[in-house]
């Protein structure tokens, strides 16, 4: 059995105990050390039509750290995740993804390799199986860890039914994380919309990610639901050590757990940095304010 122990994080807007907990499975996909570059965007373009959704954006996330990208509607915020994870083809530039035995290029590669390189994300819109139960929309985040083609599985026999057993465990210590055990067997359009927010960052942090996409997560979200994700999401970073790329419009939020800001305004990177000199930045009140108010 594998033992890692964590330290309990920082709870949204103050700090928790601290309480030593040991886990079964390494929730984190990197092996490299917390600080190393891990993602990085170089000159990354992208053009729909006459629209320039990314304009040469430049910024780079380091192993371990919270990572919000910030900006207007219509900035690019989500044109760039999906850069990231596949689902665009970009115009120019390069995304790499940094590991401790190789360095991948997502600029060209397919969604289902990114996959299997580390890149997990949630959408904004929540892409949950409403008819499965949490534990079934769970396992699905295993499926780049699967190994065996489809008749053993059906047979559910000897090796296949090992591997599933094996999944099951894993999957456990993501409902143990963010404190989903009542509604294990629950079908998922039974819940409350906070919960089925919280099910789709565990499907994402299933799959054991390097580094973890998050567009929007606690958009719709009155102020408990907020302050209770904003939790999960430090105990995802904190405890399992996941790096998190973050998209929110709360700017309390976001200044409360993200360790380095980045700006994006009509597709440009205007800003990026520690977050009390991001909320300073003139270019950003501006964005945010209009130039009157900024001035």
């Amino acid at each position: 059995m594998l033992a890692s122990p964590h330290q309990q994080g920082a709870q949204h807007g103050c700090r928790r105990a601290v309480i030593t907990r040991s886990y079964r499975h390494y929730l984190n996909g990197s092996n490299m050390e917390p600080g190393a570059p891990q993602l990085e965007v170089d000159r990354r373009s992208l053009t729909f039509g006459g629209v320039r959704a990314l304009d040469d954006v430049s910024l780079d996330v380091v192993q371990g750290e919270i990572h919000a990208i910030i900006g207007p509607n219509g900035a690019g915020k989500t044109s760039l995740l999906n850069c990231i994870s596949g689902l665009y083809r970009p115009d120019g530039g390069r995304i790499i993804l940094h590991g401790g035995d190789a360095d991948h290029s997502l600029a060209r590669a397919r969604p289902s390799r990114i996959a299997r390189w580390g890149v997990a994300r949630s959408f904004q819109n929540i892409e949950l199986f409403r008819h499965l139960s949490v534990l079934d929309n769970l396992l699905l985040g295993r499926h780049v860890h699967m190994r065996h083609r489809l008749l053993p599985s059906l047979w559910y026999w000897g090796s296949a039914r090992r591997q599933e057993i094996a999944q099951r465990d894993l999957v456990e210590e993501v409902i143990d994380l963010l404190e989903i055990q009542a509604h294990r067997h629950k079908p998922v359009g039974s819940l409350a919309y906070g919960i089925q927010k919280r099910v789709e960052l565990g499907r994402a942090l299933a799959m054991q990610p390097a580094v973890l996409l998050l567009d929007e997560p606690m958009a719709g979200m009155n102020v408990e639901e907020k302050e209770d994700m904003a939790r999960y999401v430090l105990d995802v970073n904190e405890l399992a050590g996941v790096t998190v790329v973050l998209i929110e419009h709360d700017m309390e939020v976001v200044m409360d757990i993200s360790r380095r800001v980045s700006v994006l305004d009509f597709g440009l990177l205007i800003a990026s940095g520690p977050p009390d000199a991001v909320r300073q930045d003139e270019k950003v009140l501006e964005a945010y304010l209009g130039q009157e108010h900024a001035a």
